[in-house]
């Protein structure tokens, strides 16, 4: 820490920015925990939330329809030309003959509409914003400008970089975040110009050092995951450290975010807020430390799992909800640390504190934790459900059974808490038999939330298909929208995170047709006024199931003595047909359990997994 006399504490500040296509709904984290950081050793600290005005600009339907398509990198796109001016690669706007006609139907309008849109937005939009962002703020003011891209940011960013730098030449330029982890930041560093320097890595530790280094004169080979150009090659210090102490981390700061927000018309000036803040409790994955989802790409090199004490984390909430006048919180962990539900949720709940929360957490939660976390103010979770075949679920590595899932799935929605997840194919070693089972399997799940999406697997730089697959993935490379992004000298194999290929032993997309069917009308049905049924009233030996899934098919299923208490025996969790028979004291044999749960099977009103058993119903809300 710098002393209150320390001359530094005069020096220019130091300015993060926040470029589109971050989303405007929320604050940065990044630059919000980084000027915090600033300013715990005594060097001065704004944000830029400038994502803000081009959201404004835009409209902010337009702005996030945008931000949505990340795949397709349209977002890089739109800046690629004021990014790197005569060496973009795309004069043409061939990129459009690659993605309009796609793009297009995504946002429900006509490929020749978007057309005209989009090109408005990338050669008078764009230019016109870069402009005023440059002419209206006191860059001059600054020593430093720190960037943060994740996504559908590195254009953007450039693109101002590359202003800056024009006129303003000693403004140092810093670049950092997930699309400069690894060997993308080090090649962004040795061909982008407008870059001065990237911290490849958690900046944490980082950022302040290099702060003292510059203010000292000091060594910048040092800095730890600082990479710089030396004589035309690019020379990195030592591996950025992780984190070990979360809690030694200040708490964010979001003023700048809410003021610009307001100022632009963006959010309302009102007593409360409902913006959800970003609340950072843990980073890695302990499960991913066990084993690493095959297709998951998140953490790059810093997989290794640290979280934040209930008590920190308790303190965060308190704070962040007084000082933003928002009671809604979104937690960005890729994981929930599971002794929050000793620790942390207890704690909520006593608290009398009434929160919104969202969390990531893994999809074996009992009925009692998600009970808890309902209680807490766990509002909506995302579990990483995948799929509906335990076989394809073994492929990923994710450590749970469709049954698992789909029992997720039924106590969430009894304890009002929303889920968000996926359905994933095209993985090597998925059967004809894996694919038909699930389609098999939907018809019955209607009453169920149904996946946000259903697609084939994306191949992403980190995850251990990637990363692992030269006996797997065939003609690997870049997808095709980076060569319309990028100049020719940029290594697209380094810099790129999404990739296409083929994969030995996955399935042709047209054995997915029945099931992407399947799934196509199980959301229709979600989208109706009238969602699908399947609920259970109970008394005992006595249990009465409603069945309103299809309104063709509606009924009333009634239960009596052995049935009945067979039925209820599945309903908490999965279970074996021994595992009942011990339960209930049956006298029966075992293969005379699993006869009833087959019937039960029949009639979709379990879902049988293997061994295990597991109803459908949900408990009935009112009487």
């Amino acid at each position: 820490m710098s002393s209150a006399g320390d001359p530094r504490r005069d020096a220019r500040p130091v300015v993060l920015v926040c470029m589109p296509f971050m989303d405007d709904r929320r604050p940065s984290l990044q630059i919000g925990l980084l000027s915090a950081i600033a300013q715990a050793h005594g060097f001065p600290a704004r944000t830029l939330h400038a994502n803000l005005d081009f959201a404004a600009g835009l409209g902010v339907d337009e702005y996030r329809a945008l931000a949505d398509r990340s795949g397709h990198l349209v977002g890089d796109w739109l800046f690629s030309l004021d990014a790197f001016g005569s060496a973009a690669p795309d004069p043409q706007d061939r990129f459009l003959d690659l993605h309009a006609d796609e793009i297009a139907r995504a946002q429900g309008t006509s490929p020749a509409r978007l057309r005209d849109r989009l090109l408005q937005i990338r050669h008078h939009d764009v230019p016109a914003y870069l402009d005023a962002l440059v002419d209206a703020y006191p860059w001059d003011e600054f020593r430093l400008v720190g960037f943060t891209s994740t996504f559908q940011q590195n254009t953007a960013s450039i693109a101002l970089a590359r202003r800056l730098k024009e006129r303003y030449p000693e403004l140092l330029t810093l670049f950092g975040g997930a699309n400069f982890d690894s060997c993308m930041g080090v090649e962004l560093v040795r061909t982008v110009e407008c870059i001065d320097a990237a911290v490849i890595g958690e900046a944490d530790t980082a950022f302040p050092l290099l702060l003292h280094a510059l203010a000292d004169d000091g060594d910048l080979d040092a800095v730890p995951g600082l990479a710089r150009r030396v004589d035309g090659k690019v020379v990195t210090g030592p591996p950025a450290p992780l984190v070990q102490r979360l809690d030694d981390l200040p708490i964010p700061d979001y003023d700048e975010y809410f003021q610009r927000a307001e100022n632009l018309g963006l959010l309302p000036r009102t007593a409360s807020r409902a913006v959800y803040l970003p609340l950072e409790t843990a980073r890695g994955c302990w499960w991913g430390m066990k084993h690493h989802c095959t297709f998951c790409g998140l953490n790059a090199e810093s997989m290794h799992f640290r979280s934040k004490s209930a008590e920190r984390v308790l303190d965060e909430f308190a704070h962040q909800a007084r000082r933003y006048r928002s009671f809604r919180f979104e937690a960005v962990d890729n994981i929930v640390d599971m002794r929050y539900f000793r620790t942390l949720f207890p704690a909520l709940v006593d608290s009398d504190a009434r929160y919104e929360i969202f969390y990531e957490v893994k999809a074996n939660l009992s009925r009692a934790q998600l009970k808890l976390l309902a209680e807490a103010g766990v509002s909506q979770i995302q579990p990483g459900i995948e799929s509906l075949s335990s076989r394809v679920l073994r492929l990923m590595r994710k450590g749970v059974t469709a049954a698992q899932n789909i029992n997720l799935l039924r106590w969430a929605q009894h304890y009002g808490i929303d889920v968000s997840w996926n359905l994933l194919w095209g993985f090597p070693g998925e059967t004809r038999q894996d694919c038909s089972e699930q389609t098999a399997a939907v018809p019955h799940l209607r009453h169920l939330k149904p996946p946000d999406s259903a697609g084939r697997l994306t191949m992403e730089r980190f995850s251990p298909l990637f990363s692992d697959g030269e006996k797997l993935l065939r003609d690997l490379r870049p997808v095709a929208a980076y060569t319309h992004v990028y100049p020719v000298d940029v290594d697209l194999d380094k810099v790129a995170y999404f990739f296409r290929c083929d994969i030995e032993g996955a399935l042709p997309e047209d054995d997915y047709t029945a099931l992407r069917r399947a799934v196509a009308d199980w959301e229709s049905a979600w989208q109706s006024d009238d969602r699908p049924v399947l609920e259970y009233r109970q008394a005992p030996h006595y249990v009465q199931i409603h069945d309103r899934r299809r309104k063709e098919t509606e009924g009333t299923y009634f239960l009596e003595g052995p049935a009945a208490d067979l039925y209820l025996a599945c309903c908490d969790r999965p279970v074996t047909a021994a595992a009942v028979r011990e339960r209930l004291g049956l006298r029966g044999s075992v293969e005379g359990v699993q006869r009833v749960l087959n019937e039960f099977s029949e009639a979709g009103l379990v879902f049988v997994d293997g061994p295990l058993t597991v109803a459908l119903a949900v408990p009935a809300t009112r009487p």
